[in-house]
């Protein structure tokens, strides 16, 4: 499981220099720059050239980069760009993720801009899907890439692949598939963002939703929204406690069954624990 936590992640325009000297003085586990949805096809050049600025003298919270989507005249441009930082953001996410052909893409991609520099951490991809091919073939992405960091729930563009608006409970299917998938495979599952920019009553039950169902975190299209999502997914000081004994446990064990206060203990729940541990951001 990646060690990081992303209890929030705020989605913030790569073509907005205003915005992202802003964004690393802000609370969020994760600043997401966004090259794809926020920014017009005309000034997609300028807002790499802008986000590769910003990243060179980034000071601040974890960062990942939206680029555009496999298949645009992007895609391929924003990857070399971000892969041949000095520095590299903790992740790329990629969206529309239709299958895993086009982690395979990414994949092949970053080795040719990784072969020619001397960096031995390879950069990490988040998976968006939000088409509903990416949902059918969700299991085969999850499992596609050793890059691979989490699953991302698309909502706007997954609503518009389905056809229609959804309400929160029309939603328990796709979500549900994303977590199932994501704990498969060992990687995080995120949620997506609310459609709405307040952090209101109903943007926090769609957050304590998305915790309840198993989700690592979500993301925040506005600043206020990042207080809620880092309290919301923050587990408790007893929760803590008991994953972190669960954590020494099986550590300490030597072989055969390992038991704590009369409950089994295996790697499953040691997965869990570790994933309470970084959310709390202790691990």
């Amino acid at each position: 499981m990646p060690p990081s936590a992303r209890r929030s992640c705020l989605s913030v325009p790569g073509s907005s220099e205003r915005k992202l000297a802003k964004a690393p003085q802000l609370a969020a586990d994760e600043v997401v720059i966004d090259l794809e949805d926020a920014v017009a096809v005309d000034a997609k050049d300028a807002a790499r050239a802008t986000t590769v600025q910003a990243l060179a003298s980034w000071r601040g919270p974890g960062v990942a980069v939206r680029v555009n989507a496999p298949g645009t005249p992007w895609c391929h441009l924003d990857i070399a760009a971000v892969g041949a930082l000095p520095v590299l953001p903790a992740s790329i996410v990629v969206p529309k993720v239709q299958g895993a052909g086009d982690l395979a893409f990414v994949d092949r991609l970053l080795d040719g801009v990784e072969a020619g520099s001397d960096r031995g951490v390879p950069l990490r991809v988040q998976a968006l899907i939000e088409t509903a091919a990416g949902l059918a073939r969700i299991d085969e992405i999850a499992a596609a890439s050793p890059r691979l960091d989490a699953l991302v729930l698309g909502y706007a563009d997954l609503a518009a692949s389905l056809g229609g608006a959804r309400d929160l409970d029309a939603w328990l299917p796709a979500q549900h598939a994303v977590v199932v998938a994501a704990r498969a495979n060992g990687v995080q599952a995120i949620d997506g963002p609310y459609l709405g920019v307040a952090a209101d009553d109903a943007f926090r039950s769609a957050a304590a939703r998305a915790r309840d169902l198993g989700f690592d975190g979500k993301w925040a299209i506005h600043p206020s929204q990042v207080p809620a999502l880092n309290e919301t997914f923050t587990p408790g000081e007893a929760e803590v406690a008991r994953a972190r004994a669960i954590v020494d446990a099986l550590e300490s064990a030597e072989e055969g069954a390992v038991t704590l206060d009369g409950e089994m203990l295996d790697e499953a729940v040691r997965a869990a624990a570790l994933r309470v541990l970084a959310r709390a951001d202790v691990a």
